[in-house]
């Protein structure tokens, strides 16, 4: 396996320190990037109590771990998406960066999907961004999940869409520092449209049956 410096933007949300929690174990290095590098920093020291020796993340600013990683990780709120990303166009061109972004909104009735002008948060990524190549992935992986257990998340797959090939190879091996395996290669970036409003029905099935679901693909 290919290691990686993985930036993490939105490294102190629940998806995006669980999701760096798993690819330190994995052996990845990993900035964990927030607006506040001092709520940063708290975080990585969290996560450090419980790695193995040798194992270890960083806390900074998202800038600097835009900077700093090979492969960046956005693990943001939809909500200023597209200003944040705008914000990294310099220290992002040239890289691989990952969208686990969830356009979501919440209303009495629950959990529910909310359009997206370019069709999805990875879709307007990667408008955003001409000098990086977006893949999408890692959205329907539970928080809650990533840091409950050191064990792979061996009962779910990770789906990646990606119009590059040689990034979607690469996250797709980066998906088995989460379940163990690589992950599912389901076509171009496009589908991400698909993919990210899926969540909703995760988080709706989450709720009513008190469990954290995830998503298995037979037939492979």
């Amino acid at each position: 396996m290919r290691t990686h410096r993985i930036g993490v933007i939105g490294g102190t949300g629940p998806q995006g320190k669980g999701l760096g929690y798993r690819f330190a174990l994995a052996g990845h290095e990993v900035l964990l990037g927030s607006r506040s590098a001092e709520r940063a920093v708290a975080a990585a020291a969290e996560l450090n109590a419980r790695l193995p020796e040798g194992r270890g993340v960083t806390g900074t600013d998202n800038a600097k771990a835009a900077e700093a990683g090979d492969v960046v990780l956005l693990a943001v709120p939809y909500d200023g998406h597209g200003d944040l990303v705008a914000s990294l166009r310099g220290p992002l061109a040239g890289k691989t960066v990952i969208s686990c972004v969830n356009p979501l909104a919440f209303d009495r009735r629950g959990p529910y999907g909310v359009p997206v002008p370019e069709g999805s948060a990875a879709e307007q990524a990667a408008a955003l961004l001409p000098g990086s190549i977006v893949v999408g992935a890692f959205h329907h992986v539970s928080a809650v999940a990533l840091l409950a257990t050191d064990e792979p998340l061996s009962h779910e797959d990770v789906l990646v869409c990606a119009d590059d090939a040689a990034a979607g190879a690469a996250v797709r091996e980066l998906a088995a520092a989460v379940t163990g395996r690589p992950g599912v290669d389901v076509g171009p970036l496009r589908l991400a449209r698909q993919l990210e409003p899926l969540t909703a029905v995760l988080i709706s099935i989450n709720k009513r049956y008190r469990t954290q679901s995830g998503i298995a693909i037979s037939g492979l």
